[in-house]
C-alpha cells in the first residue's frame, strides 16, 4: 500500500496525471507570487504609515492607479488560468474519453460508508438490478432471475484493475453526495443519488493504493476507505477467474 506521500504530490500512476500537476503548479507558483506580493505591501505599509513623533496623519486618502493595474493583473491572471489551461486540460479529458470496447467497465455505488463495486462479469453485460431487492447480502441489489447478472462479479471497498487498460466507472450513490477520489490517479468526481456519473482513467503500472471519500458524507465518513488494486493483465485475469468461480460456487 503506498502510504508515504510526503510533502510533494502522491505518486502519479496515471496517463494524464501528469497534466493535473502542471495545472496545480501554475496555481501554486501564482498564489505563491500573490501571497508574496500582498506581504511584501503589508510590511511597507506598517513602516510606512506607523505611528511616530511629530508625523500628522493625512486627511485626505491619497489616489493611486497601481493598485488597479495590479487587480486587473490579477483577474487576467486568474481568466489565464481558467481559460489557457483549466477548461482545455477538461475538455482534452473528456474528449479522449475511451470507446468501451477496449475498456473495463465498472459500476460503483457509494452508500454510507462504502463503495459497492459492481464487474459485468466475462460477458460484458451488467445484470439488472433494482433498489428493493437491496439488503446487506445484496447491497447492489442484483436481480438472481437476470442470467445476464449470474457470472457479475461484486465487490466492497476492493477496485481490482489491469494495468495499461483505460477504465470507465459510472459513479452512483444509495443515499448523500459523497466524492470519488483516487489521488495516485488524479481522479475526484462527486457522486449524486439518481445520477450515474461516468469517469475514466489508466493506470501505468501495478500497486495497491487508497480510494478516499473527499465529501464530508456523514459522521462515519473516516470508515469510506477503499482499495484500489492494480493487477498485471494476468493477475487480474485469474483473479476475474476466481470471482467467477466463486459465482458458480
Amino acid at each position: 500500500m503506498q502510504k508515504d506521500y510526503g510533502f510533494g504530490f502522491p505518486v502519479d500512476i496515471s496517463t494524464h496525471g501528469y497534466e493535473i500537476d502542471r495545472l496545480i503548479n501554475l496555481v501554486h507558483i501564482f498564489m505563491a507570487i500573490l501571497f508574496i506580493g500582498w506581504f511584501v505591501f503589508f510590511v511597507y505599509a506598517l513602516f510606512r504609515f506607523r505611528a511616530r513623533p511629530g508625523h500628522k496623519p493625512a486627511t485626505q486618502t491619497p489616489h493611486f492607479k497601481l493598485p488597479t493595474y495590479l487587480e486587473i493583473a490579477v483577474a487576467l491572471t486568474e481568466a489565464m488560468l481558467l481559460v489557457v489551461f483549466s477548461i482545455p486540460l477538461w475538455y482534452h479529458i473528456k474528449k479522449d474519453f475511451p470507446p468501451k470496447e477496449r475498456s473495463l467497465e465498472v459500476r460503483i455505488v457509494a452508500e454510507q460508508f462504502a463503495w459497492n463495486i459492481h464487474y459485468a462479469g466475462r460477458d460484458g453485460v451488467f445484470g439488472r438490478t433494482d433498489p428493493k431487492l437491496m439488503n446487506a447480502s445484496n447491497p447492489l441489489g442484483l436481480d438472481p432471475s437476470d442470467p445476464a447478472g449470474r457470472d457479475d462479479i461484486t465487490t466492497i471497498n476492493q477496485l481490482h484493475v489491469p494495468v495499461g487498460q483505460p477504465v470507465i466507472a459510472h459513479l452512483t450513490s444509495k443515499d448523500v453526495i459523497h466524492s470519488f477520489a483516487i489521488p495516485v490517479m488524479r481522479v475526484k468526481q462527486d457522486v449524486i443519488p439518481g445520477q450515474s456519473i461516468p469517469v475514466w482513467f489508466e493506470a501505468k503500472r501495478a500497486g495497491n493504493f487508497e480510494i478516499a471519500c473527499a465529501q464530508l458524507c456523514g459522521l462515519g465518513h473516516y470508515r469510506m476507505r477503499g482499495y484500489l488494486i492494480v493487477d498485471e493483465k494476468d493477475a487480474f485475469d485469474a483473479w476475474m477467474d476466481g470471482e467467477a468461480a466463486k459465482r458458480v460456487a
